[in-house]
């Protein structure tokens, strides 16, 4: 206790710009705070302020150690406030992102549920399948759904994604059924441009080796959503997730091709920045989305209807 009363001493003395306006802020008299400050100087062992009859300033070491104390009572306000009365509380602007198809069926959705267990917190929802630069563009967190390349970016996932290869029964009846991945070069392939966010490629297993391949066709987008609206009109063969196209298969609108040759299922993630002094409210979204996406039953539900969650 007596350590954190220094700390806090030390902050106040440097806002209030005197020991003396510090006193008199707390109702103590100046050499209690003098006493407090002489000893944090002592415990340490360096000198932290310099002291005028006109001003107070801080050291070279001062200076450090007042950043180091201002977040860690930053991080304790932070602390109290999460268990205060009685429920966890955050506030302030959350700027998301996430790949435009998986956004509007899958974050889109939770945004006002998140928002109503947290009134103070905004949000603004980027969706875009662009690789978004978050550390540049001001993003506190990202979902991401497929493989991540290497970076200094810090992940969580949330849960796994599969991808099939798709078509129309019509598309088929016209250009044939591809047996084997190698086939795919003499189809109509959708896919997305080189600027999008899938750049490796289609992921198969051949021979019992992950492999990925860059089929072509006359046809590409930018947009996930397009390639799907595309692939069923007829116009050719998609590589889509799960979660995209599971409805249009059980139905029978869309076949599934070369089962036999799927890769193993990658992840959706939570990307963000660090992990060190990460914001209450995007600790909060990055748990109610692993919480979300944790559920059997958030998946099982139909697509459109709406997702009750339980309560937390």
């Amino acid at each position: 206790m007596d350590r954190l009363k220094q700390i806090e001493t030390l902050v106040a003395v440097i806002a209030k710009g005197s020991l003396t306006a510090a006193a008199q802020a707390e109702g103590v008299a100046p050499a209690v705070v003098g006493r407090r400050i002489a000893a944090l100087e002592q415990r340490l062992g360096v000198k932290l302020l310099l002291r005028t009859t006109r001003r107070i300033s801080l050291t070279h070491e001062g200076s450090a150690f007042l950043e180091a104390c201002q977040r860690v009572l930053a991080d304790l306000a932070t602390a109290e406030a999460s268990v205060s009365a009685g429920g966890v509380k955050a506030s302030g602007h959350l700027r998301i992102t996430a790949p435009a198809g998986f956004g509007r069926r899958h974050v889109a959705p939770l945004v006002p549920q998140f928002l109503a267990r947290h009134p103070e917190v905004s949000i603004s929802l980027n969706l875009s399948d662009r690789v978004v630069d978050i550390v540049n563009e001001g993003v506190d967190c990202a979902v991401r759904v497929g493989d991540l390349p290497d970076s200094s970016l810090v992940s969580v996932r949330l849960a796994d994604n599969r991808r099939l290869c798709v078509a129309t029964p019509g598309y088929l009846a016209r250009a044939g059924t591809p047996l084997h991945p190698s086939e795919l070069d003499r189809h109509e392939c959708l896919t997305l441009s080189s600027d999008a966010s899938q750049t490796r490629g289609w992921a198969f297993v051949i021979d019992g080796v992950p492999t990925h391949l860059r089929p072509r066709g006359r046809l590409d987008c930018s947009d996930g959503q397009v390639l799907h609206d595309w692939c069923r009109a007829g116009l050719g063969i998609a590589w889509r997730s799960t979660w995209e196209v599971e409805d249009e298969i059980a139905s029978g609108a869309l076949l599934s091709l070369l089962d036999d040759f799927s890769a193993p299922p990658n992840g959706i993630y939570a990307v963000f920045p660090q992990r060190k002094h990460l914001a209450l409210r995007v600790r909060l979204w990055i748990d109610f989305l692993k919480h979300s996406y944790g559920d059997p039953a958030y998946w099982a539900a139909p697509r459109g209807a709406a997702t009750t969650l339980p309560a937390p």
